[in-house]
């Protein structure tokens, strides 16, 4: 198999788990929110507060991800462009 295939099918396995990483955070943010309120009684303060870190959180390591994948997409077209 080609480098270049490889390559492009690694990007693509990384790419393909943002979905799962949006998600898990999302329910583990809901998950400790649900958990404090249950022992703190501060329903629903802290379930709302968790998980709107952990959509954040989602969110952030989505940006991440797409920030490097840009940053290796545009250091292989100035390595291919010299001579």
């Amino acid at each position: 198999m080609k480098e270049e295939n490889k390559s492009l099918l690694k990007t693509i396995a990384e790419l393909s788990t943002l979905g799962l990483t949006m998600v898990f955070a999302t329910f583990i943010g809901l998950a400790i929110g649900l958990y404090l309120d249950s022992k703190l009684n501060t329903s629903p303060w802290l379930t709302i507060l968790f998980l709107i870190i952990g959509i954040a959180a989602g969110f952030y390591k989505v940006i991440q991800v797409v920030i490097r994948e840009a940053r290796k997409k545009e250091n292989n077209g100035t390595k291919k462009d010299a001579p």
